[in-house]
């Protein structure tokens, strides 16, 4: 059998005692980071072999994970922290059990996520959950395209030092809809900061400590909250290409493509 486990996110003491007797049985633990989960095992004083799975080896590990399957041995996987396969590796593992019919299950327990959608004082159901916002441009923009036709709670990760600039993102493109932000859940210093999105843009303003969750409602439509077309085409001009900025104007103002060209390239003169 193959167990993910999901292990705490701060606080040892949410590791439940299923998840514990699961450990102690299993033949091999494959973990994202083998020191972090050592850190783990000791303090519930499991002695058991680990193994590294993470996101640079986890095609070739997974194999690994398959064959010890078929020689009927049980293993685990944990991430660091949280459920495997939310934000984390394990959706292959997952993925290679179903393929081959082979036997997995997931041991319950702490997930960010959940926990902030209900702490977040926003309606917790419905709610949508995207994890990290991509860094590059175009798969940023896309999700964001996406999370602006929901209605509802939205969920991200963010780390500290990128919290601010990301409440800027999503007040630029969304407005100034209802937030929260989270850190350091489970931990001593839990923190829930809840407020407008520009409110929380000045309460950022310095990086706060620990990794972070962000829960907004989309406070307008996209199309509600299209800026000026020039103020918009000068942003985009910052990173895209003439081109590229008037096809995704065009595209958010909904105004001819060949038009916002025109202007784009004045602009782009003027500059």
């Amino acid at each position: 059998m193959l167990y993910l486990v999901a292990t705490p996110i701060g606080n040892l003491g949410d590791l439940s005692p299923r998840a514990v007797e699961v450990l102690s049985a299993v033949d091999v633990i494959y973990c994202e980071d083998t020191r972090h989960t050592g850190l783990l095992l000791n303090h519930f004083n499991i002695k058991k072999p680990t193994r590294s799975l993470h996101t640079h080896n986890e095609r070739e590990r997974t194999e690994e994970v398959v064959a010890a399957l078929r020689d009927g041995r049980d293993v685990a996987y944990v991430s660091d922290a949280g459920m495997p396969g939310v934000s984390d590796p394990g959706a292959m593992l997952v993925e290679a059990c179903q393929r081959e019919h082979l036997p997995h299950t997931v041991i319950p327990g702490p997930s960010a996520a959940v926990i902030a959608a209900v702490l977040s004082g926003l309606p917790a159901q419905p709610f949508s959950f995207f994890g990290f916002l991509p860094r590059e441009s175009k798969p940023r923009r896309e999700m964001l395209d996406a999370i602006a036709k929901l209605d509802h709670q939205v969920i991200l990760y963010e780390s500290p030092h990128r919290v601010q600039a990301t409440l800027k993102d999503l007040f630029d493109r969304f407005g100034d809809g209802p937030a929260a932000v989270l850190r350091e859940l489970t931990k001593k210093f839990e923190t829930v900061v809840t407020g407008s999105l520009s409110e929380l843009i000045e309460r950022f303003a310095e990086e706060p400590k620990g990794e972070c969750v962000i829960c907004f409602i989309p406070g307008r439509k996209a199309e509600e909250a299209a800026p000026d077309p020039d103020a918009l085409l000068l942003d985009l001009l910052k990173t895209e290409s003439v081109k590229d900025a008037a096809a995704i104007a065009a595209e958010r103002l909904k105004l001819p493509k060949k038009q916002l060209y025109k202007r784009a390239l004045e602009l782009k003169e003027q500059s």
